[in-house]
């Protein structure tokens, strides 16, 4: 049996510019962006450590640590017990005496056995002590639902933590979000809590040159437009983004352009742009994975009510959101209960009365 091989013929000349634009943009997955955002911390900034269960010797439970405690040993790269009480205090304490600790949740809800230490040691202190005390921290790891795992571990907490002043959120959506905002959060000198997607890890996104250069960061509070549009204004976050630019693409097939807002920050919030967008577009729909009572959407809703884009308005606005419910175990219970593509073509063409 013969193999053959097929070679491009030397004689074909090249396109300069599909080699430029082939160098310039290169495919990362979240998984490798936040990996070589931490990397590149750690290499810049020796106060820069890494803490969690499973994060060193296994290379992470979700391998976006992966090669990390080979590079920089056990000093910077420290296994936990399982006890985030325990190692989320001793992360905080570090933070305190001047050292800029990654606090990984093996998923954000086990966060909620080191709530206190978040919210009372964390977000506080820096207030309490009168500006005396920063207390630079990341707290990161998967958030919201992933497949399969039913109600105890997949509660979207964008809302829990963005309700307390002195924490800043971060939920980045591609590798993008992911390298420039936890790279931003590492040099902050506020306690960022930073909300991953289990389901977002493997996901390949282009990323351009300068996306990949040590020096990236992106400003943390600022939201970006993903796609312009002129009919209706979808704000979203995390895996979300995903599902309103997959919906926009439908719907342009039917002559309705949304425009798509990433968020990336739910604290602080840029309310500015949100605002902006609902002045050319008049209609908006948010969209998120968690739960519709006191949500992220809900908070978007009351300060457009509250600003000056509320009598830009034709509509009311309208959320999608996950159902309120604990999350089913069964495949198409799950499915049932988080926003779907067409959920959101379903919301859009209710607010333009179409």
């Amino acid at each position: 049996m013969k193999i053959l091989t097929i070679k491009e013929p030397e004689h074909l000349p090249r396109c300069p510019v599909v080699d430029a634009v082939l160098r310039f943009f290169t495919k990362v997955t979240v998984r490798d962006a936040l990996n070589q955002a931490m990397d590149e911390e750690l290499e810049r900034d020796e106060r820069v450590f890494l803490l969690g269960e499973e994060v060193a010797q296994y290379d992470g439970a979700y391998k976006v640590s992966r090669g990390l405690w080979k590079k920089y040993g056990d000093k910077r790269i420290i296994d936990t017990p399982i006890s985030e009480m325990g190692f989320a205090g001793i992360a905080v304490g570090a933070a305190m005496a001047g050292l800029r600790p990654i606090c990984e949740f093996m998923t954000f809800n086990f966060s909620m056995q080191a709530i206190d230490q978040v919210i009372n040691s964390a977000a506080k202190t820096y207030y309490m002590s009168a500006g005396l005390q920063p207390v630079p921290i990341v707290f990161r790891g998967p958030n919201g639902a992933s497949a399969g795992v039913a109600a105890q571990h997949s509660q979207c907490f964008a809302a829990w933590y963005a309700h307390c002043p002195g924490l800043k959120v971060v939920s980045p959506w591609n590798s993008e979000d992911a390298k420039g905002l936890l790279k931003a959060a590492i040099r902050d000198n506020n306690p960022v809590v930073f909300l991953e997607n289990e389901l977002m890890y493997g996901v390949p996104f282009e990323m351009s040159e300068e996306c990949q250069s040590k020096d990236f960061t992106i400003p943390i509070g600022k939201a970006k437009v993903e796609r312009q549009g002129n009919h209706v204004t979808l704000v979203s976050h995390s895996r979300f983004v995903g599902h309103c630019l997959d919906a926009a693409v439908v719907l342009a097939k039917e002559g309705i352009e949304c425009e798509v807002i990433n968020m990336r920050t739910i604290r602080p919030m840029d309310v500015e742009a949100i605002e902006a967008s609902v002045m050319k577009t008049n209609h908006l729909v948010t969209v998120e994975g968690g739960w519709p009572q006191f949500g992220v959407g809900a908070e978007i809703c009351a300060r457009i009510m509250e600003g000056p884009a509320f009598n830009y308005l034709d509509a009311p606005v309208t959320r999608v959101t996950g159902v309120d419910i604990p999350m089913p175990y069964a495949k198409i219970l799950e499915d049932n209960s988080l926003p779907q593509i067409k959920d959101i073509i379903f919301s859009v063409k209710k607010t333009l009365n179409i």
